[in-house]
């Protein structure tokens, strides 16, 4: 649930000496509610005639071609009617309720639009809405009147008390008459009583106000903001162009390494054979140099080949697991690195691959960035979850902020449901927690 400008509240709070009990009847909120409420009965209306009379009239007609397509019509007034719901509440609830997605239609053609909207949760939700939000709809504005009215009648009620006995034929207002005996407020315990009372009433009447607000809150949320499947198909597909991106990234980083590096070398060494294999002829000794050395850039390569090889997925994570992995990785950081996995048994090569790329390029911001003397790293299981956990006593600093290769850490992290938490403060120490599904 999400509120609109909630600072406003906190300078009123610094400012104001009085207790909040006696400032609510007079604070912005309080009025704004009550505006909601008073709003409450027409919408209810026009929503529960709306709904309940298309309803009735295409249920009639659906025998005929005219019911389905009058069936989609109600159901798209009643998404309107929501769109209208979700503004009101913004403005005057503060509640902020993200618009529900489009109707995903399957195939093509009018027959598939039609039953993709009939079909669609989020309209039926909507159509609910619009017969639940009648009776309590009522139900606010008769209690929120009520209670207005007489708290604030009652409680000036000293200051109109004239109008009785001036232009009608009673000393005040009648509370009950049964022919014998009456009681009507004139007396000055009387008008005592009413201040009381409707003092009582005033006090009362926000707290029941925002309790009845509330009620209208969940029934925005729970049935005119999107559903937790759309939020699900939403976060999946921002995933899928992370997912998307990565893969892409990865892809022109390998191209980039082959092209500049192992494969530069090879073209080069090619070169220097031909030519060492015309200087043999010529010179043995001469060609026999170029052969060594030859012979050394064809290790360099496959140095870079195994380097490569090693980026995109290392042999000794396929064979030996996590463990093995990581204390390898470790053995390549410029700091001392003490490395502790305990798994009880080995997650699914995917998850185990995200693990490891984690923390090599965790280990490589402490190598570069940190200024550590020493690290830490902790690989464990907590039920179905897999946590990853580098620790050093840098200089500390580190965030998730935009742009940063923590921040593409987490995206790529949140592509496969994962979380990076970071606690860096200034001065250190550093602590990165990463956690993984865990997919055995």
């Amino acid at each position: 649930m999400a509120y609109g400008p909630a600072s406003q509240s906190s300078p009123e709070r610094e400012t104001h000496r009085l207790p909040l009990p006696l400032r609510a009847p007079f604070q912005a909120r309080t009025w704004r509610e009550f505006g909601y409420s008073l709003l409450n009965l027409p919408v209810a209306i026009v929503g529960f005639v709306w709904t309940v009379t298309m309803l009735a009239l295409s249920a009639g007609l659906m025998i005929t071609f005219v019911g389905l397509p009058l069936l989609v019509v109600s159901l798209l007034g009643c998404r309107a009617i929501g769109r209208t719901e979700r503004a009101r509440a913004r403005r005057l609830l503060w509640l902020e309720v993200d618009e529900p997605g489009p109707v995903r239609t399957k195939g093509k053609g009018f027959l598939a639009r039609v039953g993709a909207q009939v079909g669609s949760g989020v309209n039926w939700r909507h159509a609910v809405y619009t017969l639940v939000h009648f009776p309590w709809g009522v139900i606010s504005f008769c209690v929120s009147v009520n209670f207005m009215v007489y708290g604030w009648g009652l409680l000036t009620y000293p200051l109109w008390q004239w109008v009785f006995p001036t232009y009608t034929d009673q000393q005040g207002l009648e509370i009950y008459d049964n022919g014998t005996h009456g009681w009507s407020l004139h007396t000055p315990a009387d008008l005592a009583l009413a201040v009381v009372v409707g003092a009582l009433l005033v006090l009362l009447t926000p707290w029941l106000i925002r309790g009845m607000a509330h009620v209208d809150r969940l029934l925005v949320l729970g049935l005119l903001g999107p559903s937790r499947l759309d939020d699900r198909v939403t976060e999946l597909e921002a995933d899928r162009g992370t997912v998307v991106d990565t893969a892409s990234a990865d892809l022109r980083r390998i191209e980039r390494d082959l092209h500049d590096g192992a494969q530069a070398r090879l073209v080069a060494l090619a070169m220097d054979l031909g030519l060492a294999k015309e200087k043999l002829l010529e010179d043995p000794a001469a060609g026999a140099v170029m052969v060594e050395e030859a012979h050394g850039e064809v290790k360099i390569a496959l140095q870079e080949l195994r380097d490569l090889a090693r980026g995109i997925h290392p042999a000794i994570l396929t064979d030996r697991g996590l463990g093995p992995s990581l204390s390898a990785v470790a053995a390549r950081c410029t700091v001392p690195v003490a490395v502790t996995v305990d798994l009880p048994a080995r997650p699914v090569p995917a998850i185990e691959g995200i693990a490891y790329f984690t923390v090599s390029e965790l280990l490589q911001n402490v190598s570069k960035h940190s200024g550590a003397s020493r690290a830490t790293v902790d690989v464990w299981q907590v039920e179905d979850r897999l946590m990853v956990n580098v620790t050093d006593n840098g200089r500390g600093g580190a965030g998730l902020d935009a742009g940063s290769g923590l921040a593409g850490l987490a995206e790529r992290l949140d592509s496969v449901d994962g979380v990076l938490a970071v606690d860096s403060p200034a001065g250190g120490p550093t602590r990165i927690t990463a956690e993984l599904p865990w997919r055995a």
